[in-house]
């Protein structure tokens, strides 16, 4: 035996496959990467498991020439596997036949999702290029991740929605200068595993643990205490869910009225302080905002939010608000109101100090600050202005023609007949999934490019399959990594599978614009002049070797980038008439005027408390009195290898693990392991209870990810045997300033499962004809 080692490099880090004649035998953490993410190996199991999809298959109804609109069989019926030739025929002729009666607007490309590492192959940037070359089509913007975040910080403190990444402290600055850190949301570890577009190393882990050996002190804001790494020490502060403003309110009426409040900085950097001031004190409404009417909302307690108060002005501290925070109603108020409280508190636009978002989330972040750009397959225009928030695909289905607001402008949801989706998953990404497989069966067509019979493959009319990224030549730049990395072809891809580029340069080819597509560059030749193209960019600051030299060594490392940054907190502290940040005032916008004059209920002019939908202080928890939480998973990034080793090892009986408080356990009859059922109105699911105080009485926790399994697809509250979170959340806007999704303001309840255990059916294909 001859083993071949060679380099692979994913969302979630970078390793080594062991290669045997071609066979894929095993995927090794690289040396030099001190915290391996323990999904890369689990891999393996799902490269040639029985669910990759191997030839072109279509739907048997809709090949057939079924009634298309409201046709409930997407879901349920059979599919006929289809000839390359076939499969490119039928797309292309749909397009062709889509575009001309229902105009390009008609074609939806949104196709969000975090596909595959790839500088070249990364399917999104593939499928835009190829749908706005054809005449465009309707686009989405923002993500499921961080919508509401994306959508207030421009108006807060300007700039691009992401330019806050270069702008908050790193963690070595945080290790340098900061003493306490308090963390909203807090700050899991587990988290970090993953980065967009590539990893060469994991750093996260050393840097908070570096931190921690300078004396920096941690308070975890969560309900969930495993959301700060043991190593930590971390204070926990357990609080009700969804009520991380009225904390942030209650500790800045505490600042306010103690004079503790650095009162330059708010009148010298920030506009709008005294409209603030006037609705926390009560001025506005008769309600003071104080420490004990957040005590009442929060569960926290009086003293530990006073407490709060007086640390955060005393020492050097920095105000920590992760994602998951703003995935609920009204989810822009913990983002604006944590950039208020760091002002506040005195210490933003100090070293290694003030405010930051989303630290751990991903491993870039607080790791570097930025760096070179890298050249990607270049976009085109597209010609079609139409686009729709983000999660606001089951609404534009199902009511085409509404008219819906979102940041200051009027949108008409669009009627779209052809979705085409490559690169991600809406049956994990998207909530209500009951209400999502209605919606999905409005259009004429779906067209999917998947590697496995995941729940979205099986709910599409054309499914085409695609190689993974351990069966094409790519490179890897992640977010902020200065690293590259190379991608060689591991292992000949699986059946029939093509790469995306090769499908739609195919397509291109029946439609008439295969050389604007190419541009008569192979896929290889891509590779190496996107490489190039990147070396070239950087200039007098070339510093990468050769391509020839890339490819062989495995790793490169570009420049790195240091600041200060455009909207630098420093530079604004320093003279905020020389560094004004992009706003319409230059300073903080504590009262935004603009947001004021959108007139919304739901998001005033500056930030304040609005009573969540669902939560444990509502009415509807008589019924539901559990709170669910869907985070990521640690076994997997989203619902990508939900197949893979990994996720599989981490099941009970097959279901997704749900972690719930012993007290709440104990009074519902439920011990470790035992299969239970979780549901509420909208739906109900199956998973496998495990019993821990990490989680507050009151909440429950189970991931996102698990590739949703429903009894009768299509029916209303249908059994899902798998463990999907999204067959409970509600598909929900958090406000019409964003229309961002509220997927962690859901209740639910939790029974043990009485009846005879269905089994797993999530990681088994089709029924196929012939």
């Amino acid at each position: 035996m001859v083993e071949r080692r060679m380099s692979v490099a994913t969302h979630w880090g970078s390793f080594v496959a062991v290669v045997d004649s071609g066979r894929l035998v095993r995927i090794e953490p690289r040396a030099d990467d001190p915290a391996p993410s323990p999904i890369g190996p689990g891999m393996v199991a799902a490269a040639d498991d029985g669910v990759r999809v191997l030839r072109p298959a279509v739907r048997r109804g809709w090949l057939d020439g079924l009634p298309r609109v409201q046709d409930t069989a997407r879901g349920v019926d059979a599919f006929v596997e289809v000839s390359w030739d076939d499969a490119i025929a039928l797309v292309g002729d749909e397009l062709r036949r889509v575009r001309s009666q229902n105009g390009d607007s008609a074609v939806f490309g949104g196709s969000y999702g975090w596909a595959s590492a790839g500088a070249f192959h990364n399917p999104q940037d593939q499928l835009h290029r190829f749908l706005a070359l054809g005449g465009g089509y309707t686009d989405s913007r923002n993500t499921y991740s961080t919508a509401a975040l994306e959508v207030i910080l421009p108006h807060v403190i300007g700039g691009h929605p992401w330019s806050y990444q270069s702008r908050m402290p790193m963690w070595a600055e945080i290790a340098e200068d900061c003493e306490l850190v308090v963390a909203f949301g807090g700050l899991a570890l587990k988290n970090s595993q993953i980065n967009p577009g590539g990893l060469a190393r994991h750093q996260t882990q050393g840097l908070q643990r570096r931190c921690r050996e300078a004396g920096v002190r941690f308070v975890n804001i969560s309900p969930i205490r495993s959301d700060a790494a043991g190593f930590l020490d971390a204070e926990w502060l357990p609080v009700i869910p969804n009520t991380d403003t009225a904390a942030m309110l209650g500790i800045a009426h505490t600042m306010l009225v103690n004079g503790w409040h650095d009162a330059d900085f708010l009148s010298r950097c920030c506009v709008g302080f005294d409209r603030f001031a006037a609705y926390v004190t009560g001025e506005l409404d008769g309600v003071p905002k104080d420490a004990a009417w957040a005590a009442g909302i929060t569960g926290i307690s009086r003293d530990a939010l006073i407490d709060l108060a007086r640390r955060l002005t005393r020492q050097r501290s920095l105000i920590m608000v992760n994602y998951a925070v703003q995935r609920a109603d009204r989810g822009e108020q913990p983002i604006w109101m944590s950039v208020v409280l760091a002002a506040m508190a005195g210490s933003m636009g100090r070293p290694g100090c003030g405010w930051g978002a989303g630290y751990a989330t991903m491993d870039a972040t607080g790791v570097a600050p930025g760096r070179p750009s890298v050249a990607t397959l270049p976009g085109v225009p597209n010609p079609v202005p139409d686009f729709i928030p983000v999660a606001r695909i089951a609404d534009t289905l199902l009511h085409p023609g509404r008219t819906i607001d979102y940041d200051g402008q009027r949108l008409t949801l669009p009627e779209l007949r052809l979705i085409y989706w490559c690169g991600g998953n809406p049956f994990h990404h998207h909530q209500d999934l009951h209400r999502l497989t209605r919606a999905w069966q409005t259009p004429d067509t779906v067209v999917v490019h998947e590697a496995w019979w995941n729940t979205t493959a099986k709910f599409a009319d054309i499914v085409l399959p695609v190689a993974t990224s351990l069966e094409r030549d790519d490179f890897a730049a992640g977010f902020s990594d200065p690293h590259l990395v190379a991608m060689p072809k591991v292992r000949e891809p699986a059946g029939e599978s093509r790469t995306d580029h090769q499908i739609f340069a195919a397509l291109a080819s029946r439609l008439g614009y295969e050389q604007e597509f190419t541009e008569s560059r192979s896929q290889t030749q891509w590779v190496r002049h996107l490489y190039e193209q990147t070396r070239a960019n950087l200039g007098d600051d070339a510093v990468l070797p050769g391509f020839d030299d890339f490819w062989r060594d495995s790793t490169a490392e570009l420049p790195t980038l240091s600041g200060p940054f455009p909207g630098s907190f420093e530079a604004l502290r320093s003279d905020p008439e020389r560094f004004p940040l992009p706003t319409p005032s230059g300073r903080i916008e504590i009262f935004s005027a603009e947001i004021d004059s959108f007139g919304y209920d739901d998001c005033a002019g500056h930030p304040r408390w609005f009573e969540p939908v669902e939560w444990l202080r509502g009415d509807l928890a008589d019924r539901f009195p559990l709170h669910l939480i869907s985070n990521q998973p640690a076994s997997r990034l989203h619902s990508q290898y939900d197949n893979g080793g990994r996720s599989l090892s981490s099941k009970i009986r097959g279901r997704e693990p749900m972690t719930i408080n012993p007290l709440d356990a104990a009074s519902r009859g439920i011990e470790n392991g035992a299969i239970v059922r979780v549901y509420n109105d909208r739906g109900s699911c199956l998973a496998g209870a495990v019993l821990s105080d990490d989680v507050m009485p009151g909440v429950v926790q189970l991931s996102t990810g698990a590739w949703w399994d429903p009894v009768q697809p299509g029916t209303t509250g249908t059994l899902d045997r798998h463990g999907n979170p999204n067959a409970l959340t509600a598909d929900r806007p958090c406000s019409r300033l964003s229309q961002g999704p509220s997927a962690l303001s859901v209740l639910v309840d939790v029974e043990l499962y009485g009846g005879s255990l269905p089994d797993v059916l999530a990681f088994t294909t089709p029924d196929f004809e012939h």
